[in-house]
């Protein structure tokens, strides 16, 4: 079983950039598609990209595309979230999904479709 941990969020200002890792217990972390996905005060958690297991792949949320890349190290177990110009409505808790099994793309772009979820990070951008 794989424990998902998030890490690097915080406050920064618009335009800024952050990197968000989560860190990943286990030795079945290479079996995984990862996801990122955000939650607003007082909204649904919405997608914001995903990764094959191999890195190779990557989807975006329009919102973020073009500003955030995902990208994942299978050598130290962890994905990562880099966020570039960043704008006062992407702040949020950001939370890391783990999805085991293979599915239609299409499909990792829903909360449902994940097993494993941390604990979030929060983000919070001024303007």
């Amino acid at each position: 079983q794989v424990q998902l941990v998030e890490s690097g969020g915080g406050m920064v200002q618009a335009g800024d950039s952050l990197r968000l890792s989560c860190a990943a217990s286990g030795r079945t972390f290479t079996a995984y598609a990862m996801g990122w996905f955000r939650q607003a005060l007082g909204k649904e958690r919405e997608f914001i990209a995903t990764i094959g297991w191999s890195g190779n792949t990557a989807y975006y949320a329009e919102s973020v595309k073009g500003r955030f890349t995902i990208s994942r190290d299978n050598a130290n177990n962890t994905v990562y979230l880099q966020m570039n110009s960043l704008k006062p409505e992407d702040t949020a808790v950001y939370y890391c999904a783990a999805r085991l099994g293979s599915i239609a793309t299409i499909s990792l772009f829903s909360l449902y479709n994940y097993q494993l979820w941390g604990q979030g990070t929060q983000v919070t951008v001024s303007s």
